[in-house]
């Protein structure tokens, strides 16, 4: 019966995709992040259902004018020489077999961002991405959650497979979903939906301390600090998170205490070292191989040449140390440059909301994403997540948004005949009398 349902659901979607192409794109992304066929289904879970959704979506921008540039600001223009010069070290992997296969899964996640960047073109839209993100992730967090309470934290909560399968990534992706939770509570108006995203926001913490990673919950840290930085109401904040501080480590148990406490004592735990003896090797081998050494790099006979420990054969365990590795220098410097740019035009977003009212949503988008940013960027330093779609779709949430912001302060195109009403409200209306976001989009 589940695969059933399942079907039906993705034969709707996979048509209506067809139609409304944007529909395709946003679905697209919850199926990436959350792989909810095979979390429900039985058969089902062998089914190419990302892949079916995502050809009717190519299909259906192709037959549409309702779409844009994807090139929306300087993020979006790191992101494509990123992608271009990770095409260009390929050829130069030092095992080209294994490193293409992850080219190409690579490939594919930068062609559905890029598909986002074309179908995603109001506000409308861009916060049904932004439900889809936090439905897909959220929905592993309120479980784990919810086992961490029922197990008194007891036993380590793990991911559903993917990017996410392991209890540090998953912790790490929680983190960084909580500000984008908070944002869709300030633009909510229904009480029902207010109240589930507060109780999400404060069972995900929950969930990532019961990921016993330490990364995370240095993460979590920063992401509060924060968070609390960027608040209007920061005494609501400060207290609240004071209050509840107290009350979720109360719960933890002896041993998670005691895996904590290695935070400081990293040279005697043999999995920090391990990791630090990645991070040289892979600083060593992008300063011999300019072009990196492809995305396979992680073999006893590449640390017997590179790492400071032949011994310790370890993965890069940090979004930075696996980039510089696998594509030099360069490679970093542009990955680094996706991350700074789309925090400028969060930055940006937050200057314009002050100047003008009418977008205010567009402050409390730039001031939630950078939080988001920030959390992902701070726990990324310990692990492997380098190409996990969540991180570019961070990067084009930024993009849409700074560019919708501008274009509905610009107001309807004036190729607009006189008396007809624009895409941001009928006529005569005032801009700043329209809702938050409801500026006009761009048709082509």
């Amino acid at each position: 019966m589940r695969d059933i349902l399942i079907l039906l659901i993705v034969i709707a979607v996979a048509l209506y995709a067809l139609r409304k192409p944007w529909v395709g794109a946003v679905a697209g992304v919850l199926i990436s992040l959350a792989s909810p066929h095979i979390e429900f289904g039985y058969s089902a879970a062998g089914w190419p259902v990302a892949q079916i959704v995502a050809l009717t979506t190519l299909l259906g921008m192709l037959g549409t004018t309702d779409r844009q540039n994807p090139i929306q600001g300087a993020p979006v223009r790191w992101f494509i020489a990123f992608w271009v010069w990770i095409c260009i070290t390929l050829p130069f992997s030092f095992y080209f077999a294994p490193s293409f296969d992850l080219w190409v899964r690579s490939m594919k996640i930068f062609v559905l961002v890029v598909v986002a960047l074309v179908l995603v073109n109001d506000k409308r839209k861009l916060d049904t991405l932004i439900w889809c993100i936090v439905v897909a992730l959220g929905y592993y967090g309120v479980k784990g959650g919810i086992f961490t309470v029922a197990t008194g934290g007891n036993f380590r909560v793990w991911g559903p497979g993917g990017f996410v399968e392991g209890n540090n990534e998953l912790a790490l992706a929680l983190i960084s979903l909580v500000p984008l939770v908070y944002y869709l509570y300030q633009q909510s108006a229904n009480k029902w939906i207010r109240r589930g995203l507060i109780g999400t926001m404060l069972i995900l913490p929950i969930t990532v301390l019961g990921s016993h990673s330490r990364g995370a919950l240095l993460a979590l840290g920063v992401m509060s600090l924060v968070m609390w930085i960027k608040s209007d109401r920061k005494g609501v904040w400060g207290v609240g998170m004071l209050a509840m501080a107290p009350a979720i480590l109360s719960m933890m148990p002896e041993h998670w205490w005691a895996r904590m406490e290695t935070i400081q004592t990293y040279e005697e735990d043999g999995s920090a070292l391990g990791r630090i003896n990645a991070w040289w090797s892979a600083f060593n081998l992008a300063r011999s191989n300019f072009f990196g050494g492809g995305f396979m790099i992680y073999t006893p006979e590449v640390f017997q040449r590179y790492s400071p420990d032949p011994e310790r054969v370890h993965a890069a365990h940090s979004i930075y140390f696996q980039v510089l590795g696998e594509h030099g220098f360069v490679g970093l410097g542009l990955f680094m440059a996706i991350g700074c740019s789309t925090l400028w035009a969060c930055h940006q977003m937050e200057r314009l909301a002050k100047r003008h009212a009418e977008v205010k949503w567009a402050g409390q988008l730039g001031a939630m994403l950078s939080v988001s940013i920030l959390g992902f960027a701070t726990g990324g330093a310990f692990l492997s997540l380098a190409y996990f779609d969540y991180l570019y779709y961070q990067m084009a949430i930024g993009a849409l948004g700074l560019a919708m912001a501008r274009r509905q302060l610009a107001g309807p195109p004036r190729s607009l005949a006189p008396g007809r009403a624009g895409p941001g409200g009928p006529p005569g209306m005032p801009r700043a009398a329209q809702g938050p976001g409801t500026g006009p989009a761009v048709h082509r």
